[in-house]
């Protein structure tokens, strides 16, 4: 109901303007009773339209651009670029390529990259390729640096907290600001509060490619719930709510147990955006057959082809929750798991002007970053 004010990229806080310059808008625009929200983050995504991050191609910035070009359809301002399980010469070749940048009309902001693997575990690989798995048992964070060359632009690192000398990796990796992401694993729930208590914030795609909830061990889910988190401290949880990769019950549950840990990611492949059929997910051929998409030949899930915007919407459906819940999964947590919530995820003063307008059934209808508009539903619903 209210008015939005901003100038030079930022929201404003309209009294200052108003008191000490005694000014007025420039410019008003008539929202026509859109919902007004933080633009969506998106912590885990593999790739869309054809282009996959996991693959070292000539064009690869290309390929980047034109992702982040066309999220902003989606209502993503911000994201991690995210690579699965790959061979160091991949790494070695594409996080160079990666730079951390504001968005704006060429598209979302990129906020770091997300190393999904390749230190993960065999029996909980899901989509990941056997062959190129790794330990930590030689050098440890050595071995680490060794893989992927840099980790210059790299903002969250998923890894298996069973695999011996994770302890000391993980403490290495939030040393340097870095995300650490529990998943692809089969840990129990000591292992993961443990890997928490040595600063893992993150859980990747719960549920997903980790031992299912058992009533005497838990597991990572259980880490919702635990008593061990360090007082504080807060772990947040990815979830692919695109209706296939998590039973809306399970969303439920996951919801209802820890609400503010929700954290929405598409997991997003290469296929995002295009027709079914084959497409690939780094080292893997996956095939597409309508929202499912699997390792071809089998039954594997490898990663979905849901949009943000899809996955708000069958969040609020499946959970009933309130409309600024089901944003809040997409906005502010994202910021506040990897602490930029005080430029990002809000619509507070002095945060980046990135906002979206949504219509009550929660599409998208325009899109902001930095106060500009970038994208905008044209008349024919294009």
């Amino acid at each position: 109901r209210e008015d939005l004010w901003v100038r030079e990229g930022k929201i404003l806080n309209p009294e200052k303007l108003f008191f000490d310059e005694k000014g007025s808008a420039d410019i008003q625009l008539d929202c026509k009773d859109s919902i007004i929200a933080p633009g969506f983050i998106d912590v885990q995504i593999n790739g869309g339209f054809g282009v996959d991050f996991s693959l070292a191609t000539d064009d690869f910035k290309s390929g980047i651009d034109l992702v982040s070009q066309k999220i902003l359809s989606h209502g993503v301002t911000s994201f991690c670029p995210t690579l699965v399980t790959s061979p160091p010469s991949v790494y070695h070749q594409v996080l160079p390529q990666i730079s951390i940048r504001n968005g704006g009309a060429h598209g979302a902001g990129i906020l770091g990259a997300h190393l999904e693997g390749p230190f993960i575990s065999k029996e909980k690989k899901g989509a990941h390729p056997e062959h190129c798995l790794r330990t930590f048992e030689a050098g440890a964070f050595q071995d680490l640096l060794a893989t992927y060359g840099s980790l210059d632009c790299v903002r969250i690192v998923t890894l298996a907290p069973e695999m011996k000398r994770s302890s000391e990796v993980i403490r290495e990796l939030t040393k340097r600001g870095i995300c650490v992401s529990l998943g692809h694993s089969v840990a129990n729930l000591s292992q993961a509060e443990e890997a928490v208590q040595h600063g893992a914030t993150f859980i990747t795609h719960l549920f997903n490619a980790m031992l299912p909830f058992h009533h005497r061990d838990p597991g990572i889910v259980g880490l919702l719930t635990s008593d061990k988190i360090p007082v504080g401290r807060r772990v947040f949880y990815g979830m692919i709510s695109d209706g296939i990769h998590t039973n809306p019950a399970a969303l439920r549950i996951a919801h209802r147990a820890h609400p503010k840990g929700l954290v929405l990611v598409t997991d997003a492949i290469a296929g995002m955006g295009l027709a079914p059929g084959r497409h690939t997910l780094g080292q893997q051929v996956v095939e597409i057959d309508g929202l499912n998409t699997y390792i071809a030949g089998t039954k594997t899930l490898s990663g979905s082809v849901a949009t943000m915007d899809t996955c708000v919407r069958h969040f609020q459906e499946a959970t009933g929750c309130s409309v600024e819940t089901a944003l809040e999964a997409a906005s502010l947590h994202p910021a506040q798991l990897l602490g930029i919530e005080h430029k990002k995820g809000t619509l507070n003063y002095d945060s980046d002007a990135d906002f979206l307008m949504l219509n009550d059934s929660l599409y998208v209808q325009a899109t902001y970053i930095a106060g500009e508009e970038v994208w905008r539903q044209d008349a024919f619903g294009m």
